[in-house]
């Protein structure tokens, strides 16, 4: 057997502190394989020990509680909640985030928690933070495809409205002060509907935000200053075609033809684009023809726009007002993030926002919304007419069902809701009757998927 001779005199002293490589049997006062006399320790001073410690992130999962009149208390650990649930002291009253619900009365002491908030045009991050440790951290993911929805409705209604010839139209009807787009709205209802959910499992003390004012004319051009906010660049034209022709001089931007005629052409759809000059070109009636049938391509880059930035400049002062929060700037949570040496991310933004520094971290969940009612035109009918569904099923996607002591997630229903679309943990997709199904868990308009080390878990 290997025993240690002699010490090594060659160890490299400048080098960061390892664990020795020797197994416990070596160390033992008795034994045969006893090397007591020659012990080994670490080889160098613990000075490069914090670099190792800095590297490694601990994350935690947080057991969420209410006391027995449903108001938050801090959250406990995984250990002390099965500890309650076995001996009958508390229940569980939601599965994600997991929240238990204690069944005596106890004291209402709490810590003081942040809440900061990355707010954003398609995500948001969120983190809540105490003095010792992170709470809880998530991503929202919004809701993209609300224009392209509400464009999918007028067009039926305008349809439906032209047979009706004896309906009168209506328009002109959003004349209601501080009225914003749909879109925006759900935007802005969104924001303070997560902070709402979040304050009724986490006892919220302080709200940051991060918020942001753009000045989009000056991005696009440095040197707007003074009258020129008022002179753009469509003055002394009569319209905004008139301007794109103009600009393109009046020539197609696919063959370069002149003296013809001549289209305006969306590079982005008018059912999701706008009709910013950017988002327009001018192309002779032949070579539109065949775009929109599909023979030729257009090799001009779509306008990339600047939707979040208007986004975030409509809604700053509404947010700050509903929420009553402190706000803080982008500027200011990137020093912090520098200095505190993390990785560009919606939730490392947001542990910032809160005041974060050197807590430790916990588990993330990707939060994503969901339609509670599918009102769409059922198209696919195999040889029957469109129709719309009337009825609200009981049983709606994404929520659990429990079939002989198993559980999925549901996909989908058809046959009039009688037959419903399940999928296991392996994505495998099942048809079961109504019948059959056991417990229902309903899951509400946002989803809490946690998220652990970039995996996904089927969660509900």
């Amino acid at each position: 057997m290997q025993k240690l001779d002699s010490e090594n005199i060659n160890t490299p002293q400048d080098t960061s502190l390892v664990l020795c490589n020797c197994e416990s049997l070596l160390n033992n006062s008795v034994g045969r394989n006893s090397v007591v006399v020659k012990k080994t320790c670490y080889n160098n001073s613990e000075v490069n020990l914090p670099q190792h410690r800095e590297r490694r992130q601990i994350l935690s999962a947080n057991i969420y509680v209410l006391d027995i009149n449903g108001k938050p208390l801090m959250p406990c650990s995984a250990g002390k909640a099965r500890i309650l649930l076995k001996g009958r002291k508390a229940k569980v009253v939601k599965r994600s985030p997991f929240t238990i619900q204690l069944n005596y009365e106890t004291t209402s002491f709490k810590q003081e928690t942040v809440l900061g908030i990355d707010t954003g045009y398609e995500n948001v991050g969120i983190s809540v933070v105490s003095k010792t440790k992170e709470l809880f951290s998530g991503t929202l993911k919004l809701r993209t495809n609300i224009k392209k929805k509400l464009s999918e409705r007028k067009m039926y209604r305008n349809d439906k409205r032209g047979r009706l010839w004896h309906r009168k139209p209506r328009f002109l009807n959003r004349g209601k002060k501080g009225w914003l787009p749909p879109s925006i709205q759900h935007r802005l209802d969104s924001h303070v509907r997560i902070i709402e959910k979040i304050k009724k499992f986490l006892p919220i003390t302080k709200v940051i935000a991060e918020t942001a004012n753009f000045d989009i004319q000056k991005i696009n051009n440095l040197d707007m200053e003074g009258k020129g906010y008022q002179e753009g660049r469509q003055k002394d034209f009569e319209n905004v075609k008139s301007y794109v022709l103009h600009r393109d001089e009046y020539k197609c931007q696919n063959c370069n033809k002149k003296e013809i005629v001549l289209n305006v052409h969306h590079l982005e759809s008018r059912m999701t684009g706008t009709n910013n000059p950017d988002n327009l070109i001018t192309l002779c009636k032949k070579c539109h023809e065949k775009y929109h049938q599909g023979e030729i391509k257009l090799k001009i880059k779509k306008y990339k726009g600047f939707k979040a930035e208007t986004f975030m400049s409509i809604i700053r002062k509404r947010l700050l007002n509903i929420l009553d929060c402190e706000e803080t700037f982008g500027y200011e949570t990137k020093m912090k993030r520098k200095k505190l040496r993390l990785e560009k991310s919606h939730v490392n933004d947001a542990f910032c926002i809160a005041e974060g520094d050197t807590q430790e971290r916990c588990l993330g969940y990707n939060i994503i919304q969901k339609r509670r009612n599918n009102r769409c035109l059922q198209k696919n009918r195999k040889g029957f007419k469109p129709s719309i569904r009337r009825k609200r099923y009981s049983i709606q996607p994404q929520d659990v069902v429990k079939v002989e002591n198993e559980e999925y997630k549901v996909k989908g229903s058809h046959s009039y809701g009688k037959e419903i679309i399940c999928e296991d943990k392996s994505g495998k997709k099942f048809n079961f009757g109504i019948k059959k199904i056991g417990n229902v868990f309903h899951r509400s308009g946002m989803l809490f998927n946690i998220e652990r080390i970039g995996l996904n878990l089927f969660s509900c």
